[in-house]
């Protein structure tokens, strides 16, 4: 299968209504879950960056009296064409209730889904280096970007070794760990920081809100321009229920609309 067709466009508009993906792949990478869906009705070209509502369509939520858990808001990590439609992958790590549903599906089990939402990474600035910095599940849509960004350097930091596992779906990248059982011990924004002295760059970068924010500050200080790609809760990924809005220098903006990906000049603080 090769990968979907490479476009300046941050977005692709998404279907409304709910539908339903079969799953074909479920495998365990280290401490997250690599999950794989063949989505027959969407459209085949969503963009590094753009997220999708998921759920499991049947046995979602806790019981006849316990309310159902909401979709949770993933960015997908790899889209490959499957006439009809596309196979989409999700980087997932079980944390609680809902994504333990999600780790748990197995080949053949249905994913409801929502998408692909909001606006994705947008190309880098002329006659610049792409950075890519990505920290733990936020590593997930630098992976479909690397794939269209070859120059790109990416760097990625875990927590630990089992986290680092997700460092082998990169073709090649530069890995720390906050534990040291993989590559030193370091942060990624310490990789990042060698890498800015080396020439102009523009950064992408997706993690954890410290992260971000150092990020952020980082090509503040030196004038580079960066991408972030924010993490928020969301309940409906439209922007009707104002669960996932930030404040920015031009006032909040909703990230399932105006995001998840924005530019870094445009934030006071990434956190």
């Amino acid at each position: 299968m090769t990968p979907v067709a490479v476009t300046s466009e941050p977005r692709t508009l998404a279907p409304p209504q709910r539908r339903v993906a079969t799953v074909v792949g479920n495998e365990a990478l280290g401490a997250y879950r690599l999950l794989a869906a063949h989505d027959r009705d969407g459209p085949a070209d969503p963009r590094p960056g753009q997220f999708y509502m998921i759920a499991a369509a049947e046995r979602w939520g806790g019981g006849p009296d316990e309310r159902p858990y909401l979709p949770r808001a993933f960015s997908y990590a790899r889209a490959r064409s499957a006439e009809p439609g596309v196979r989409l992958e999700f980087l997932l790590e079980a944390i609680g209730p809902g994504t333990e549903r999600l780790a748990a599906l197995e080949a053949g089990e249905e994913l409801a889904l929502v998408g692909p939402l909001g606006i994705g990474f947008r190309p880098p600035e002329p006659d610049t280096r792409p950075l890519l910095v990505g920290g733990g599940i936020g590593t997930a849509p630098l992976l479909c970007l690397s794939e269209e960004l070859p120059r790109g350097r990416v760097l990625l930091g875990f927590r630990t070794g089992s986290h680092a596992e997700a460092r082998r779906l990169f073709a090649d990248a530069a890995v720390v760990t906050d534990d040291g059982s993989i590559g030193q011990a370091a942060l990624v924004t310490e990789l990042l920081d060698e890498e800015l002295d080396h020439g102009s760059a523009t950064v992408f970068a997706c993690g954890p809100p410290p992260m971000l924010e150092a990020v952020r500050a980082d090509c503040a200080d030196r004038g580079v321009p960066a991408q972030l790609a924010l993490e928020s809760g969301m309940a409906c990924g439209f922007g009707a229920c104002f669960g996932c809005v930030v404040p920015t220098r031009d006032g909040y903006v909703r990230l399932c609309l105006d995001g998840p990906v924005l530019d870094a000049g445009r934030l006071e603080s990434a956190l």
